[in-house]
């Protein structure tokens, strides 16, 4: 049974570098995992790409066919490979059993209320595949009361949309305390909690909002967001190793992957860590790593890569490398719990 991520966000959020990173995470923890790449307007991955819409349909042949603008050329693509989905289906068999990565296009439209990409999806999950959505936002948007308040019907109208089980996960979190200061702590944010004590911050925001018809209007969307209690959010900085790991146990759990994709007998530390559940971030040590203490850590981090470095260059030539653990282990807790899974060893 194959695993699937469905990448999806806005434009900007970092959907083709978590696909490059994340491909990057599992080829290291020895998983075998693919990217697919269904933009059309996408001509320059930055991973390697298993499978390419563009070789089904650019979206400048579109442009130039069809004279449409760029949104529309998208909605005409996956319109297409929606009619064309043998030639996605084909291309799939040919990878067997990976775990496979697609890269969505960014126009919310895809997501939030147009079918084709749904209905893709539906396609992909009857060849057999495991399916997670993963929406993707950039977390500038707790920076602004107003923005982040969209970023919650975007996210609950993709949720409703897909009918998938469904991460929204907050990205680029190692450069939000560059953005300015948060109006609360990490926690209130990807946890959704009481709206009500955001309105004054919306209305200091932009003072129309002080108007009648618009306090009604935030007061229904809150009440609305609240009601269906669905949206929830993870943190990801895509170049932290413990931040992604921590992110794809969600994502395993998410999927079911956790209950039947062990690898086997020669497993890393790192597929251990991963299948069985050690602890890594919760939202309080984010908040503590990239928020609160973030100079102290960087400061920490460099130091103990120049303390590597000067080991490495210290370690005789015909030194085993694979006898050294990886250093940041040393700083995580080993108890690994019983995840009740069963490990049928190879021989």
């Amino acid at each position: 049974m194959p695993f699937a991520q469905l990448v999806i966000g806005p434009p900007g959020s970092g959907k083709s570098t978590y696909c490059d990173g994340m491909h990057q995470f599992m080829s290291a923890i020895g998983r075998k995992c693919s990217v697919v790449n269904l933009d059309p307007a996408n001509d320059n991955t930055s991973y390697p790409c298993a499978l390419d819409i563009r070789d089904l349909v650019t979206l400048e042949e579109i442009m130039a066919d069809e004279e449409l603008g760029p949104n529309g050329g998208v909605l005409y693509a996956l319109e297409e490979l929606e009619h064309n989905i043998e030639w996605l289906q084909n291309g799939l068999e040919k990878l067997e059993e990976d775990y496979v990565l697609f890269d969505c296009p960014g126009q919310v439209e895809l997501f939030t209320h147009h079918s084709s990409l749904r209905n893709i999806f539906f396609r992909i999950q009857k060849l057999g595949y495991r399916l997670v959505a993963i929406h993707l936002t950039d977390s500038y948007c707790l920076t602004l009361p107003s923005l982040y308040v969209s970023t919650l019907l975007l996210s609950l109208r993709s949720m409703l949309q897909l009918d998938l089980p469904h991460l929204n996960v907050l990205t680029k979190i190692d450069k939000i305390s560059s953005y300015g200061s948060l109006p609360f702590d990490l926690e209130f944010f990807t946890e959704v909690q009481d709206l009500s004590d955001m309105m004054p911050h919306i209305l200091e925001e932009n003072p129309m909002m002080r108007h009648p018809k618009f306090e009604g209007l935030n007061n229904a969307v809150i009440e609305l967001v609240e009601d269906f209690g669905l949206v929830a959010f993870e943190t990801l900085a895509v170049e932290d190793k413990k931040s992604m790991m921590t992110l794809l146990q969600a994502i395993d759990r998410a999927g079911g992957y956790a209950f039947g994709g062990a690898e086997g007998a020669n497993d890393t530390v790192w597929q251990v860590a991963v299948r069985d559940g050690m602890r890594t971030m919760n939202v309080r040590d984010v908040q503590e790593r990239w928020i609160d203490r973030k100079e102290e850590f960087d400061e920490l981090e460099r130091t103990q890569m120049e303390e590597e470095a000067a080991r490495a260059r210290e370690r005789p030539l015909d030194a085993d490398d694979s006898a050294h653990e990886d250093d940041d282990l040393d700083a995580m807790q080993r108890n690994f719990p019983d995840s009740g899974i069963q490990v049928v060893r190879r021989s």
